[in-house]
């Protein structure tokens, strides 16, 4: 059984709380401290030893509650860390301040054939200068070419920081990338998406409309921008429009342009020539667009390309030309650009943020996916939808979502959209111990209400938005004091960053 011990801090109080558990022979598999609480789990502690025991707790000077909890916040970090590494296709590593590993992910045991845990960075890429210049340089480098069990790689290295006050550093994240690869983890080369709108779940007034809008445009050969907030699925629209076109035999491609560093993003989207780099193949390596020849090319958060992409993206547009990276051909294709933002271009574009005349270019059509707030009971119908298929996907009995859940999931303000509602039902699938959902085993509190200014006078979106992303920049400015650094937490480019910095009058102080 594990326990939720909340209590007002003095000195001893924890040694106290510890002393009842000890003096009644309770072995303690897991303590976590986090004042004013401490968890606790022991799995001899029966329900008859728990009723004597939280009397003695309460006895305690400071206790205030004892609960019973299902999982302990770090055992529950634990398993989260964990699935996020599973999901990550690229081999993941993190490192500790003197380039040991200290945790890696399933692709990256699986590339190096055993658990490199405890070895050396120079030992594992066979480089001591790497694990050198790593440390040399704070873990700060370009993307460097390294060679893991035979394979050429890509390495990118994002420095960890202790606390912003020290500024130490703790260690680093590292990625590796082949230089090879076609967008593998961006896009399959194929998709069978024959079913094309009817993928698009929901049959709200909403959803309708958009998908009458939809089939119109997707049959039209021009560039086509969607707009949508984050989760709402821009990309199931533009692989349905893709679907419908006349192009639906050949590729559909996409890339995320707040995914990758800049230089990796050109090479994935323009190709590169033989010799372009280190570590390039020796032949060269076609980009996104000549992959998807007659095709669609379709990318997201376009909000977030660099100026320098931006202009190459424009000519590309204006023409139906481009050259590779380091190349000095020019290469000639015939693709559609369908295109993606959560962010308001316009403003973007009046504020000096993004090119104009790009915009125009990738603003001939353009669609309006609606939050999942506005779409009524297409709520429900997903809910249960992703129900059946997380049931299914973690095999266990199908469950089902009780009435009660319902109020709760219509009424939410679902800030993550039909993503975040996707995830909350995944793990209410994967905790639920009944085969009925009830609300208590869905996490979604603390979003239900739509948040306001502090005087209760509600504030537009893009005042909102604007006002949490100036304070989100301003807090983090501090322990990441540099646009590369911050761009690198918030998994952006530095160009986008330096433009918000500006935007908002933020300058490093230290």
């Amino acid at each position: 059984m594990r326990i939720h011990v909340t209590f007002i801090d003095r000195v001893g109080i924890t040694q106290e709380v510890l002393a009842l558990l000890g003096g009644r022979n309770l072995n303690l598999d897991a303590v976590e401290m986090v004042p004013p609480n401490v968890y606790i789990d022991a799995p001899t502690l029966s329900a008859a030893v728990l009723d004597e025991l939280r009397d003695a707790l309460f006895k305690v000077r400071g206790v205030q509650a004892v609960t019973v909890v299902d999982i302990l916040p770090g055992q529950r970090r634990r398993l989260q860390l964990d699935a996020l590494l599973a999901a990550m296709s690229d081999p993941v590593l993190a490192v500790d301040g003197e380039g040991r590993v200290l945790l890696a992910n399933p692709a990256l045991i699986a590339l190096c054939g055993r658990e490199p845990e405890g070895e050396a960075l120079g030992e594992l890429f066979g480089e001591a200068d790497l694990q050198q210049a790593l440390l040399d340089q704070h873990f700060r480098l370009p993307l460097r070419e390294v060679t893991l069990n035979g394979q050429a790689l890509l390495l990118d290295a994002t420095p960890i920081r202790e606390t912003a006050e020290t500024g130490h550093l703790a260690g680093a994240l590292l990625t590796l990338y082949e230089p090879s690869r076609i967008g593998a983890r961006l896009a399959a080369l194929h998709h069978d998406y024959a079913e094309g709108f009817d993928s698009l779940l929901g049959d709200s007034l909403p959803i309708r409309t958009l998908k009458a809008r939809a089939q119109r445009v997707a049959t039209l050969d021009a560039p086509l921008l969607i707009h949508g907030e984050t989760g709402t699925g821009k990309e199931l629209v533009a692989r349905a429009c893709h679907a419908l076109s006349p192009r639906h035999s050949a590729p559909f491609l996409a890339l995320n342009c707040a995914a990758l560093p800049e230089s990796l993003a050109e090479s994935e989207l323009f190709g590169y020539a033989p010799g372009a780099f280190t570590g390039a193949q020796r032949g060269g390596k076609p980009g996104l667009l000549e992959l998807a020849n007659h095709g669609t090319v379709f990318l997201d958060e376009i909000g977030e390309m660099s100026p320098y992409l931006q202009a190459k993206l424009l000519r590309f547009l204006s023409d139906g030309t481009f050259r590779r990276v380091g190349g000095d051909r020019e290469e000639k294709v015939d693709v559609r650009i369908i295109s993606a933002t959560h962010r308001n271009l316009e403003r973007m574009v009046s504020e000096g943020e993004f090119r104009e005349d790009l915009f125009y270019r990738l603003n001939v059509l353009n669609l309006q996916v609606p939050p999942l707030r506005e779409r009524g009971q297409d709520i429900l119908l997903l809910a249960r939808h992703f129900m059946q298929h997380a049931c299914a996907q973690i095999q266990r009995t199908q469950c089902r979502l009780t009435p009660d859940t319902y109020p709760a999931l219509l009424g939410n303000r679902w800030p993550g959209n039909v993503r975040q509602l996707q995830n909350v039902i995944f793990r209410a699938a994967a905790i639920c111990e009944s085969n009925l959902v009830q609300i208590g085993d869905l996490d979604i509190a603390g979003t239900a209400v739509a948040q306001q200014g502090v005087s209760g006078e509600t504030v537009s979106l893009d005042a909102a938005i604007a006002s949490f992303e100036k304070q989100l920049l301003e807090g983090l400015y501090v322990s990441h004091p540099s646009t590369r650094q911050l761009a690198a937490r918030l998994q952006t480019s530095h160009s986008a960053i330096a433009v918000r910095l500006r935007k908002y009058g933020i300058k490093n102080t230290r």
